[in-house]
């Protein structure tokens, strides 16, 4: 079973800004201010001044989602973690919100309401939750 990302970002919520130009970064790897803001300029549609673009970097940069290095004169954004630990992250907190909110006949009947699809889901990480344990009390 794959650990939480470390290190985390401080803050996981993000706006649909820092959400988008979080995207462009990880579907390039790293990136300016310039590449993200001619990405987001290919929709004619839309209107963004560059500053906005670093406003927001910086923002992301706080908030521990990113590092800013300078490469010669540019700044170059790279993730400190990839998408895929952030969808982890990101189901990590829906749960524990969930749970925190939800008393044991709420889970329950929530439980109860799935497909059975779902359902043989759910087992499977029982079962996998199970062998992580059984492991993990065999190495001590």
């Amino acid at each position: 079973m794959s650990p939480l990302p470390h290190p985390r970002p401080k803050h996981l919520s993000l706006g649909p800004l820092e959400t988008e130009i979080l995207h462009i970064i990880w579907g390039l790897g790293s990136a300016t201010v310039k590449q993200i803001h001619e990405q987001i300029l290919a929709n004619p549609d839309r209107e963004l001044a560059y500053a906005s673009v670093t406003t927001v970097l910086n923002r992301l940069t706080k908030k521990g989602w990113l590092v800013c290095n300078k490469k010669e004169r540019a700044f170059t954004w790279k993730p400190l973690i990839s998408r895929k630990e952030a969808q982890v992250l990101n189901s990590h907190e829906h749960l524990n919100r969930f749970l925190a909110a939800s008393n044991p006949d709420i889970v329950a009947a929530f439980a109860d309401s799935l497909d059975a699809g779902s359902v043989e889901q759910i087992n499977a990480i029982a079962q996998r939750l199970q062998a992580v344990r059984r492991a993990r009390e065999e190495q001590e």
